[in-house]
């Protein structure tokens, strides 16, 4: 990967999770360097509702190399678009 900023690392593992899991990406919730690469955290929008705040959308973590290149990803939490985090 020619480019490693945030913005182009955080855009590369969205396109490439978005095609993994076959579902449209909400946005990044996060984006981080490692030792190894990087940990992007992205939403996605698994089941699409009407109305609209019924939708059920999923938190994803993606660990990301070096290069740029996906090297796993994982589902951490799925919730519906109105509920709030009590964290």
């Amino acid at each position: 990967m020619a480019e490693t900023s945030l913005r182009a690392v955080g855009r590369r593992a969205l396109e490439d999770l978005e095609e993994l899991v076959g579902c449209p990406a909400e946005g990044l919730v996060g984006v981080q360097r490692t030792e190894q690469g990087w940990l992007v955290t992205a939403e996605l929008l698994e089941v699409q509702r009407v109305p609209e705040t019924t939708d059920v959308l999923a938190s994803y973590e993606v660990s990301v190399n070096a290069a740029g290149e996906v090297e796993s990803y994982h589902r951490v939490g799925r919730y519906l678009r109105a509920q709030v985090d009590q964290s």
